[in-house]
């Protein structure tokens, strides 16, 4: 199971928590009808145990236990930090 879990590459856009941060997800979904291309976000709460990000980083996440209310999702490493 420990293998199965989801991971993710997004963009944080708040890090105004305390070891918590907002990481923006965007994906691109063909509209039913009309057939154009739209981009979709998703904003998921995640956990950054040493309050290492900024935002506008770019970061990978990956499904955990939940930790909070409304956070299942852990920091696994900062990919590109905000220029």
């Amino acid at each position: 199971m420990r293998n199965l879990r989801k991971e993710r590459i997004g963009v944080v856009t708040s890090n105004k928590m305390d070891k918590s941060i907002v990481v923006s997800v965007v994906r691109k979904e063909k509209h039913p009808l009309y057939g154009k291309f739209v981009m979709k976000t998703s904003k998921f709460t995640a956990h950054d145990e040493k309050n290492d990000c900024n935002s506008g980083d770019t970061v990978k996440i990956m499904e955990t236990r939940p930790i909070s209310k409304n956070k299942c999702w852990r920091l696994v490493e900062i990919i590109e930090r905000a220029k």
